[in-house]
């Protein structure tokens, strides 16, 4: 009998522990089966720092390094620089990427290390109960802003993927999301993009991918999704920022 499909190789058969309607799953999907195309199985090594990433060395099928919070592109630097000629990859959150991570997000960029990130922003703390993050949309509550975040008082969103654009070091930056099958298959390239650069020695990408975060954004998983269409892109519009 013919197989139309499976599940990669690269994800273990460790049931998901993420929220019912959370898209990490959909992620981790996407790079597994990139890893998988080109070849990479048995020489990745994944890094995951706190936050809902935490867990994701259950889930995929290589080796996982757990690191403190923010410090995966340090770490994911030391790593590929003893290792050239493993994948390196960095999962992480947006508050752990934009907040206690910025500086070694910014200054592995700026050096060109040739990793990938996947940075997954869903605009909140979701592991920790769901506080205010650096992308927080403004007017969104959250348990730390329950009025709304207050640009006056709180600041604006950073935009880390335009930022990241703006040095010389990277050779890739997109954001994406994985709200609809159009859009999954864009992530998927773009993310695979991501992986190929490493592998031709081109140097840092990163894939920003808008996500949803149903239980702490109080909705439906039907409901958040439309959500991340219709009210994050405005904020964080979909696109390349830069690609060399």
């Amino acid at each position: 009998m013919e197989i139309l499909y499976k599940k990669s190789k690269m994800l273990t058969d460790t049931p998901l522990s993420y929220c019912p309607g959370c898209t990490h799953g959909i992620v981790h999907k996407l790079i597994a089966e990139t890893l998988e195309e080109i070849g990479a199985e048995g020489n990745v090594i994944g890094i995951a720092p706190v936050g809902c990433s935490v867990f994701a060395y259950k889930f995929f099928n290589c080796d996982m390094q757990q690191v403190a919070h923010g410090r995966a592109p340090a770490c994911a630097t030391g790593i590929k620089r003893c290792n050239p000629d493993k994948i390196v990859f960095a999962y992480q959150g947006d508050g752990d990427i934009a907040s206690i991570g910025t500086a070694e997000i910014i200054h592995a960029a700026a050096r060109g290390e040739n990793i990938t990130v996947v940075f997954i922003n869903n605009a909140i703390y979701g592991m920790t109960g769901g506080q205010m993050a650096p992308t927080t949309l403004p007017g969104q509550k959250t348990t730390t802003s329950p009025y709304g975040r207050i640009v006056g008082v709180n600041g604006n969103p950073i935009r880390l993927s335009e930022m990241i654009a703006t040095l010389d070091g990277p050779c890739f930056v997109s954001r994406v999301s994985v709200t609809d099958p159009v859009n999954v298959r864009k992530a998927k390239k773009a993310i695979k993009k991501g992986f190929e650069n490493q592998v031709n020695k081109k140097g840092f990408s990163l894939i920003e991918v808008l996500s949803n975060c149903p239980t702490n954004w109080h909705m439906s998983p039907v409901q958040s999704l439309d959500f991340v269409k219709n009210e994050m892109t405005k904020t964080f519009p979909l696109g390349v920022f830069k690609d060399c």
